[in-house]
């Protein structure tokens, strides 16, 4: 990890405090670490067959959850697994809260409805974190 992976971690690690926040941060760090960024994970939706679900994020309409089960279709038990451990809860409610904040966080990382290449994750976490409510676990 590089000095300026360190410093945005420490950044977002700074705005991030309880549980969904704490996993809204490992999100966006999954996101900036997926192979091909946003993009890419957009494109693992569309693999899983998630597409619209992915596409409706993107699009300027609602925004739909995702299910607990959806999530680990997508991402994987064993990265669920990990976001929960380091929110300090269990898998299934991870599953349940990065439903409820992916759709969010994709949202705004597209805006007028279209994925841009050059996405300052750590000012959109900042905005996110300050001003969105806390997710709860289902």
């Amino acid at each position: 990890m590089g000095l300026l992976d360190n410093f945005q971690n420490q950044a977002v690690g700074a705005v991030a405090g309880g549980s969904s926040n704490s996993l809204m941060a490992s999100v966006l760090e999954m996101i900036q670490k997926h192979p091909g960024g946003l993009q890419g994970l957009l494109q693992s939706f569309h693999e899983k067959g998630l597409g619209g679900l992915a596409s409706a994020w993107v699009s300027n309409g609602p925004n739909p959850t995702a299910s607990t089960e959806e999530i680990h279709q997508v991402l994987g038990g064993d990265q669920v697994k990990r976001m929960a451990d380091a929110a300090g809860i269990s898998s299934e409610a991870a599953g349940s809260m990065i439903g409820q904040l992916l759709p969010t966080i994709v949202d705004k990382l597209t805006p007028n409805g279209q994925v841009t290449e050059n996405n300052n994750i750590i000012e959109i976490a900042s905005s996110l974190l300050k001003n969105m409510p806390q997710a709860k676990a289902s």
